[in-house]
């Protein structure tokens, strides 16, 4: 009879640790999305050797906690790539979200809305709306997940790369839309890290693809400078870790070099790291020589960035 107490005491001990360890995946907003409008569009998901998603129009945070005896108090909001396209939900979300998790850092892959959805008003809007709105959600439930409210970072791989360095020098852009309590936290993140980003949208070296799936095959020379993130550096924009190959064919490397070249003009602390090689879509590039120490030097730069 012991025996069987100890049994099932043990389950009962496995199954509460299962689930605090559980990644929950969580609405970024509770009630009325916005710039959004009915639609019977649903995701899809291509048939790809990594989980990619299209036409996503209901954006979610998922949560990845680290353990406690790790926990350091750091938040960082990834957002993975996909040309505005879609997602790469797990090879530039998920997998890198765990990768954080083992340095102590609590985690959140974005699913950000698509601006081609048929559900999205205006296209440009909804990716930036949904990044304030996913930092200003962990700000506000930060206790919860036991993170420091001035140690959240925002992390974007390609044009998810963009996304975030959107985020980084757009987080005050005022709120168009009825406010909740929580769309009243500041949206700027506490420092921001970009992996092989779209940063312009200049012809000249911007990704097309993304530049036409965000702002339209004509946008304005207006819409076309304020989503240029080089030319909205300010001196209150977040230190800031680059990451990008020379050889990257898809979105040139002249991307984060003008993005590095403001942050130095405006004196805020940057940190870039250029590999000769390594193409585009390396996330974290396990197995490919001196190109996969580059989240080692990203941890080595967070501890020596956001000290507190």
């Amino acid at each position: 009879m012991i025996q069987l107490n100890l049994k099932y005491l043990l389950i009962a001990v496995l199954s509460i640790h299962t689930m605090k360890s559980q990644h929950t995946i969580i609405p970024l907003w509770e009630q009325e999305i916005p710039n959004s409008k009915k639609s019977d569009e649903v995701e899809f998901y291509p048939e790809r050797d990594i989980l990619f998603i299209e036409k996503i129009h209901t954006p979610t945070l998922e949560v990845f906690l680290p353990s406690e005896r790790v926990a350091n108090g750091k938040a960082v909001i990834i957002c993975p790539g996909g040309g505005y396209r879609g997602v790469s939900y797990d090879f530039e979300g998920t997998d890198v979200a765990k990768f954080l998790n083992a340095k102590g850092i609590t985690a959140f892959v974005l699913k950000y809305r698509m601006p081609n959805s048929d559900a999205v008003k205006v296209s440009y809007k909804a990716p930036l709306q949904d990044a304030q709105r996913a930092i200003r959600l962990v700000r506000y439930r930060a206790k919860q997940w036991g993170i420091n409210t001035s140690d959240v970072g925002i992390m974007g791989f390609s044009a998810g790369g963009h996304l975030a360095a959107t985020l980084t020098t757009h987080y005050d852009e005022p709120n168009d839309f009825k406010s909740t309590e929580i769309d009243l936290v500041s949206a700027k993140p506490d420092f921001s890290i970009l992996i092989y980003p779209v940063i312009s949208m200049n012809s000249e070296f911007t990704h097309m693809g993304s530049r036409n799936s965000l702002l339209g095959k004509n946008p304005s020379k207006e819409l076309i400078a304020k989503f240029s993130n080089e030319l909205q550096v300010d001196t209150s924009t977040p230190p800031t870790f680059i990451v990008h190959a020379a050889d990257d064919r898809a979105v040139p490397v002249e991307n984060s070099l003008a993005f590095y070249k403001a942050l130095i003009a405006a004196e805020v602390p940057v940190e870039m790291h250029l590999y000769p090689t390594g193409g585009h879509g390396f996330s974290l590039a396990i197995g490919k020589g001196n190109l996969s120490t580059w989240p080692d030097r990203l941890c080595d730069w967070l501890q020596e960035t956001t000290k507190n």
